[in-house]
Formats: C-alpha cells, structure tokens, sequence
C-alpha cells in the first residue's frame, strides 16, 4: 500500500471547512456527557455508603430516626453541587499557548479555531508544509493574530526539534511554558494483518506511538515549566477486537497505556495527562473518499500472493474491505470528541479519561472488557462480522 494520495482530499475537506463556524458540523443525536457521569459515579457511591453508616448510629444512638433514603438525598444533593462546581471551573486562557499536531484533519483544524475563538495562542501543526496546505491557509485567515501555524511531522525529527524552538521563542507574553500539547495526529491503516505490507505496518508505528512518544519528550519540558498538560487524541474501540482494524487498534491501545504511565510519572510535578478515547470515527488522516478506498484496497490485493489469493478469495477480501466504506460514506459527528478535546485543555481539574462514544459504543466497549472472550464472541462475532 502507499501513501494515500492528498488531493481529493484536500479539495472535499476544504470545501468543508470553508462552510462557517464550529455551529455548521453536523449533529446526529444529543450527546450523552459521559465525563460527567463518570465524575459523579464514585461520589455518588460514597454518599450511599456514608448514607448507611450515619443512618446506622444515628438509630443506634437514638439521636434520630431519619432514614438512610433521607441521608443520602441530603449527601447527594450536597456532592452534585460541588462535583459540578469542580468538574466545570475553567483556566484563563490569556498567556496560554496551546500546541495541536494533524490539524489538516476536520477536528483538530476546528479545534484549532476554537481555542482561538476563546483567546489561546495556537500553535497549529500540519503534517505538510504550510505553503502547500489549503487547510492551513484558511486557518489563518478565519483566526486572529494570536494563531501560529507550524510544519509538524511527528516522524522527522528535525520539524520536531524546529517546531520546539519557535515554540519557545514565540511563548504568549508572560508565559514561562506552554499550557497543552494535544496530540490529533493520525494515520489510519486498515486490513487484515496479512493483506498489509510492512511499510504500511512501520508507517503506522512510527506516526501514531513512536512520533507521538518523540513529540511528547521534546515538549514536555515546556509543558512542566507551565504546569500545563498533556492531551492524547486514541480510540475508544482499540479494546474492541475487531477485524480489519488490527494495527490501527494495537497502536491506540499502546498509547493509551504510554499516557497512563506519563500520568504516573508526571504526578508530583503538576502536569496533568488526559486521554480523550473517541468514538467509531477515528479523525486521522483516514478519512477516505470511496474512490481512495477502493483504489487502496485493488492496490493490496494486487501485491497478494496467489495462495493468498485463492486462501482468503476475492469475496472475502471484497466484503471486509467494503466494511469500512462507512469512514468515507457518512458524516461523522465530531461535536462530542471536539467538545471533550476543549473540556481537557480549558477546564482547571481535566479528567484522567474522556470516552466521548456512542451509548451502542459504550456498551460494546464494556462487555469486551468485562465478559469471558468467548461469551463476547457469541454477542459480536459471527453475527456483527464486517459491521463495526
């Protein structure tokens, strides 16, 4: 397989961000704020605990015969408030700078835009070069002064190093670091691990975890210097087994836990590490026309061998190519994942995890985690094959 060819790409993506603010993405259904249930879940569990204990010696004591019910609304209602208050209490954005990779995708460029809007100094970084990016001109024309647009390939290390230095040259005044670093970079790898050649392999190894690991090392002493953070952009479905999407998934997975031990590591010094598990649509730089996506699937069944070939057969190979045509069909709703994006660079205490999924999605991601293997099989095996 090679690289996917830009240019219609470009064209569909500029066309569609040239169609106005973040308001114009499309929506499919109200969002379900998982990050806020999740906030509240183990509160709520202490409440029902101290509930039962005060209520227990309370009667015990004979002080009182309120009941358990009684204590635990008065002790819910009590947490919720502060929960709240804690969960949505913002930074200032003045004199923050915020560093985002892959903004020629949809999100990230939008996310770009956004923090702009609410008075960050964005360095935008783009996988080409500016001059020869649609998207990055358009960026800089709907955004202020304050936006700054960088070539960052996170697999060369010389546009790191560059990228590094006029970061720290062009801090936002006052500034003694830079707040975020968020990592949106993608390239998305599909098929059966057997129809992939290596290169493709090494090429999504060394974009999606070795790039994001080198670009963290670089910037993370800016990072601590501010004690900023430090946002990862994987998928929520890397703990789903799913065919096609192997390698895609094993690299989400080992990021998710690189930033878990990040988190461990930079504890005690004030940087805070979150990871923001999308949904279905990984916004990478895969977001494919069905054109490409058939010309890349006729590409790899070519460089198959013939007993691969005659193994696998061509209907096989058809149906679980054609089982991602979704990824360049339908419109996907990036609202939830680019407002947790924002929740995570803006919000004073940010979540360790944000899971901005689907209910379908977040009920599939926890019965691969919690049920036996071959129960979850018999659920999403056979009967969901190509469907993901």
């Amino acid at each position: 397989m090679q690289v996917f060819d830009n240019t219609m790409r470009r064209a569909s993506r500029r066309a569609s961000l040239r169609r106005g603010s973040i308001s114009a993405l499309p929506q499919k259904s109200a969002e379900i704020p998982w990050d806020i249930f999740e906030r509240l879940f183990l509160p709520f569990l202490l409440c029902l605990g101290a509930a039962i204990v005060s209520s227990h010696l309370l009667h015990a004591l004979s002080m009182s015969s309120i009941s358990t019910f009684a204590i635990f609304v008065w002790f819910a209602l009590a947490t919720v408030g502060a929960v709240l208050f804690y969960h949505f209490v913002k930074v200032s954005a003045s004199g923050k700078g915020v560093l985002i990779t892959g903004c020629e995708a949809p999100l990230a460029w939008y996310l770009a835009k956004k923090l702009d809007d609410l008075g960050f100094t964005v360095y935008a970084g783009f996988n080409t070069p500016i001059e020869d990016s649609d998207e990055a001109k358009i960026l800089k024309e709907e955004t202020s002064g304050r936006m700054k647009l960088l070539h960052v390939d996170v697999t060369s290390e010389k546009t790191l190093l560059e990228a590094a230095r006029y970061v720290s040259q062009h801090l936002p005044h006052g500034a003694e670091g830079l707040w975020s670093v968020v990592h949106c970079a993608h390239w998305i790898a599909l098929g059966e691990l057997e129809w992939i050649p290596f290169g493709v392999l090494r090429k999504s190894l060394d974009l999606n975890l070795l790039g994001v690991a080198r670009l963290t090392q670089i910037f993370l002493p800016l990072v601590r210097r501010a004690h900023g953070r430090v946002v990862f952009l994987t998928s929520g479905l890397n703990r789903v087994p799913s065919p096609v999407r192997g390698i895609q998934n094993a690299t989400q997975a080992a990021v998710d836990c690189f930033a878990a031990c990040l988190r461990q590591e930079m504890r005690t010094r004030g940087v805070d590490v979150s990871v923001v598990a999308a949904g279905e649509f990984s916004p990478g730089n895969g977001w494919l026309n069905e054109t490409e996506l058939r010309d890349q699937a006729k590409q790899m069944w070519n460089a198959l061998s013939s007993e691969q070939k005659k193994t696998y057969g061509e209907d096989y190979y058809e149906a679980a190519m054609t089982s991602v045509e979704k990824y360049s069909r339908q419109a996907s709703d990036i609202q939830p994942t680019l407002r947790v994006l924002i929740d995570a660079v803006t919000r004073t205490f940010p979540m360790a995890r944000y899971t901005p999924v689907t209910t379908t999605e977040k009920l599939q991601i926890f019965l691969a985690e919690h049920l036996p293997p071959s129960l979850y099989e018999q659920l999403y095996g056979e009967q969901k094959k190509f469907v993901y």
